[in-house]
């Protein structure tokens, strides 16, 4: 879910176009995994006006924009209309205008107004690729190649390196540059010198490429584009990385999660990345750096087990003390890559633990797929030689496939989770083989859609909003249910925050998982984080609050009956993770054991427990040092000052600025 948010925004940004000069037409083609994934059209009227639209599929979830942008002798735009469907559901309906220098717009997310004398371009929520292209052309054309926006916010363009590209009889100079000031990060992108878009890698989830050209040119450019990334990201680290040799943090009070106790005025000694010591009054060795850690809490560092990373993911996590990510599905090259520079602290990034992904091949499949059972065996056998602890498959497998590729995983010392497949139920996964399931949903799936309907389309979402909360959770089905899970030992990664997300987002109004932190992130994010993502009529609105209380219900039941549970997000890398951990809270896990859901019990379910997961001699020193007490109130979990993960630490004071947040507590610094 947090790549399709975090592709469109991008793709609005830096819109992909192909020029036909006589027909003053702008064409772009996307390509997924899978092949063709979209189009888009931008419209040059004879007047110098705009029209464009945008169609855009991937995994089941389509996208489709109309826009009309009208602009002054300036090229600056003074009328904007964009209409179309999200890409769950909801529909998109935007307008602005710029009369006697009055702005107003409105739309689904937001409504403003501003009065001003200055020359400002407005960037929309929503939009098919003209307002896009008429920024970057202001972009190009100004002296300090920075433009001024509406509603806020100043947009900068840097160039970074120009090549000639061919193809054929085609050949064209291209130049890479980056956008900064719409997002946590900067946007990369390759543009002609007439200001339109040629192409750009999507973290290998979604490229680019101009009509013309070979998908083969794309090597040579993507290349170029991920270490332009890569020198970005490495800067930062150069700068707000700090190594030690010994740290003390003398008082503080260290979460046990193994115990669940919390142990007070207690110190622990840190020494080239491993824990050396954790008791009262230990004495710092001759040049330590020491910290006073008193009122402050400790705790192991975070696990986030549903990420689908990308490089500027790393800041994000580590600003929010998430020091390790299980990826559930990616591409390998870019996966491998983000694992190599983490894992180095080249960038700044938590650890990977990687699962391989592949769905079967249908007009819904999603990333990797395959065509027969022989060769999702031979998958198995390629993710297993190449280091990746499990198999996650998606909803277009074959049921009858299930028990044999489980059956072949774990020959091959490998787990099976996922989504549960199209025309099968949770139970019958379990009985077949699966290890772990992905999303609170296919939970209550298992009682709402059975064998009968296709959940490969947006009715595993509907069923869930419309009917989750009347499910008796109290039943003999549900608890038969359960208890098989429990029996089992079926690990469950509900990613719960997500899902209240989709259900319970509304126009005109901050998602409700970010409310409590809109004030500190970027405007232009909070833009995205406002409105809804599904169709959701005003009567239906109680009735899918309903069913968002049933998933945390639903999460205590899983609780209280000792099914594993490991958190996850499958959005914005970090923040969600705290709110899914405070939801856990709010469903009345205590929060002793939240922090150990949080830590040891991802470690060791992924064979990682013996050198993380808690605050233990001997292990890698990762750990956080809290502003707070989470142990009492969950919501502290926000307040982290300061990050150590292995043979550096990390201060989110500093980390967050750069992202465009603002930090959630004060700096702490070490005694001089």
């Amino acid at each position: 879910m947090k790549l399709s948010s975090m592709l469109i925004c991008s793709l609005m940004l830096l819109h992909c176009a192909v020029l036909n000069a006589a027909e003053h037409k702008v064409v772009n083609k996307l390509y997924s995994e899978k092949g063709e994934a979209g189009e888009q059209v931008i419209t040059r009227q004879e007047d110098g006006n705009y029209s464009a639209s945008l169609k855009m599929s991937w995994n089941n979830r389509v996208v489709t924009v109309n826009e009309t942008l009208q602009v002054d002798a300036k090229g600056v735009p003074i009328a904007f209309s964009a209409s179309g469907t999200s890409a769950f559901g909801a529909p998109i309906a935007e307008q602005f205008s710029l009369i006697d220098g009055v702005a107003r717009w409105s739309g689904n997310k937001d409504e403003g107004m501003l009065q001003t004398g200055e020359q400002r371009f407005y960037v929309p929520t929503d939009e098919a690729g003209a307002a896009s292209h008429v920024l970057m052309k202001a972009l190009l054309a100004s002296p300090t190649r920075s433009v001024d926006l509406f509603p806020g916010g100043t947009a900068r363009l840097d160039a970074l390196k120009t090549v000639t590209v061919s193809n054929g009889s085609n050949s064209k100079e291209v130049t890479l540059y980056a956008i900064s000031g719409l997002a946590f990060n900067p946007s990369f992108g390759w543009f002609d010198k007439d200001g339109h878009y040629f192409a750009q890698d999507f973290s290998g989830f979604m490229r680019v490429i101009r009509d013309g050209f070979s998908l083969d040119n794309f090597a040579e450019l993507t290349k170029i584009q991920k270490q332009a990334e890569n020198d970005y990201l490495a800067d930062i680290a150069k700068h707000l990385s700090h190594s030690y040799s010994n740290v003390l943090l003398q008082g503080g009070s260290v979460v046990d999660v193994l115990e669940r106790k919390v142990l007070r005025n207690t110190d622990v000694l840190l020494q080239d990345g491993k824990i050396m010591a954790v008791a009262s009054g230990l004495t710092a060795p001759a040049g330590a750096k020491v910290l006073d850690a008193r009122g402050k809490t400790i705790i192991p560092g975070l696990w986030d087990m549903h990420g689908h990373l990308s490089k500027n993911d790393g800041l994000l996590n580590i600003a929010a003390g998430v020091t390790s990510v299980r990826d559930i599905g990616n591409s390998h090259d870019n996966i491998m890559e983000i694992a190599s520079l983490f894992n180095s602290d080249q960038l700044i990034g938590n650890r990977v633990y990687r699962a391989g992904f592949f769905d079967k091949q249908s007009e819904y499949s999603a990333g990797l797929s395959v065509n027969s059972l022989q060769e999702a065996h031979e998958k198995i056998d390629w993710f297993a030689d190449n280091g990746y602890l499990q198999i996650k498959i998606y909803s277009s497998i074959d049921p009858t496939w299930v028990k044999p590729i489980a059956e072949h995983a774990h020959r091959r010392g490998m787990r099976l989770s996922g989504h549960v497949p199209a025309f099968m139920t949770a139970r019958q996964a379990v009985e077949q083989g699966f290890d772990e399931i992905q999303h609170v949903n296919m939970l209550f799936l298992n009682f709402l859609a059975g064998t009968e309907v296709d959940t490969r389309t947006q009715l595993r979402f509907s069923l869930l909003g419309e009917k989750a909360g009347s499910l008796d959770l109290a039943s003999k089905p549900v608890t038969d249910f359960i208890k098989l899970l429990a029996d089992k030992q079926i690990v469950v990664d509900p990613t719960v925050a997500t899902f209240r997300s989709l259900l319970l987002g509304q126009n005109k109004k901050v998602d409700p998982e970010f409310a409590a932190i809109a004030d500190h992130l970027p405007p232009g994010v909070v833009r995205q984080l406002k409105g809804a993502s599904m169709d959701v009529t005003p009567e239906l609105q109680p009735v899918y609050q309903k069913s968002a209380d049933a998933m945390l219900k639903m999460v205590k039941k899983l609780y209280d009956a000792g099914v594993p549970i490991v958190p996850g997000t499958d959005h914005i890398a970090g923040f969600t993770l705290h709110r899914e951990l405070e939801l856990y809270a709010l469903a009345g896990i205590p929060p002793l054991d939240v922090l150990r859901i949080a830590s040891y019990e991802p470690a060791r379910l992924v064979g990682a427990a013996y050198h993380s997961g808690s605050v233990d001699v001997g292990k890698d020193a990762d750990l956080l040092l809290i502003n707070g007490d989470p142990s009492t109130n969950m919501a502290d979990i926000r307040k982290v000052a300061m990050v150590f993960k292995g043979k550096h630490y990390y201060k989110p004071d500093e980390l967050y600025p750069v992202l465009g947040v603002t930090p959630f507590t004060s700096p702490v610094a070490f005694k001089p």
